[in-house]
């Protein structure tokens, strides 16, 4: 058995992290795969989105979960691309009756993955 996780198995951790984080509603979760300064923009119908990382945790730990409204967990992967130290990842995040795609930027912090912006999309079905 190897005992030494690839740079993908790390990054992979993280957005699993992030994925259940969101489905269930865990702010905590959310906090270990972000940096404590990260920023989100995004477009939702058209609109722009923006938050800093603390209103938009705040936002998931208030509101129902996907979970907790009986959504299935459909979240995924689409893409992983590592330059270094740096990561981008591409993903498919249904929840709430929207079609978001989201972009995380990840870097390694002290040898540690942590996403450090979001951008994401809401596209009609």
């Amino acid at each position: 058995m190897n005992m030494y996780k690839t740079e993908s198995e790390k990054i992979q951790e993280v957005i699993e992290l992030y994925f259940t984080g969101l489905y269930k509603g865990k702010k905590e979760l959310l906090e270990e795969a972000f940096h404590q300064k990260m920023q989100l923009f995004g477009d939702i119908n058209g609109e722009p989105y923006y938050r800093e990382v603390g209103d938009f945790l705040d936002g998931v730990a208030k509101r129902e979960s996907p979970e907790s409204l009986g959504e299935d967990f459909r979240m995924k992967i689409l893409s992983l691309e590592i330059l270094g130290n740096i990561a981008v990842t591409k993903l498919h995040v249904p929840m709430f009756e929207f079609n978001y795609f989201d972009y995380l930027l990840l870097h390694k912090i002290n040898g540690k993955w942590t996403v450090v912006s979001k951008s994401f999309i809401h596209f009609e079905n």
